[in-house]
């Protein structure tokens, strides 16, 4: 079976050792904070329009590192679906809120691994293994 790719990008953002998800209207999983690229956007250009439509924050372009790139089955679509996620941690300016597609937002522990999306549960472990959520 043919695998195809959804390349998408997220914002790792860690306080007191729990990561930030957020939940999308009419979805039944969390997910890191993040999307699509547009057109020819970079991967800072495009994370930091996506977080500023979702989180209502302006990441701070100097900031923004690399932390890893994971894969597994998209959720929610066709079987042979993947997702490719490159995650990014950053620094921002003003205050972290839900907005446009993004229905509430929560900082999860470890424990609520089973509520967010495949992907996500690839991060949680690799967080948990480097002692950066509880």
């Amino acid at each position: 079976m043919q695998k195809t790719f959804i390349d998408k990008l997220a914002f790792i953002e860690i306080q007191n050792k729990k990561i930030l998800e957020t939940k999308s209207f009419g979805k039944d999983k969390w997910y890191i904070p993040g999307g699509k690229r547009e057109g020819n956007e970079s991967d800072k250009d495009a994370l930091i329009r996506e977080i500023k439509e979702e989180l209502s924050v302006d990441l701070i372009p100097e900031t923004i590192e690399y932390f890893g790139t994971f894969e597994s089955i998209a959720h929610g679509k066709p079987e042979g679906t993947m997702v490719r996620m490159a995650c990014y941690e950053a620094e921002f300016k003003g205050e972290l809120k839900p907005s446009a597609e993004v229905e509430k937002m929560d900082w999860f522990e470890y424990g609520r691994i089973d509520e967010v999306s495949p992907v996500d549960q690839l991060i949680f472990e690799d967080l948990k293994s480097k002692g950066l959520i509880e």
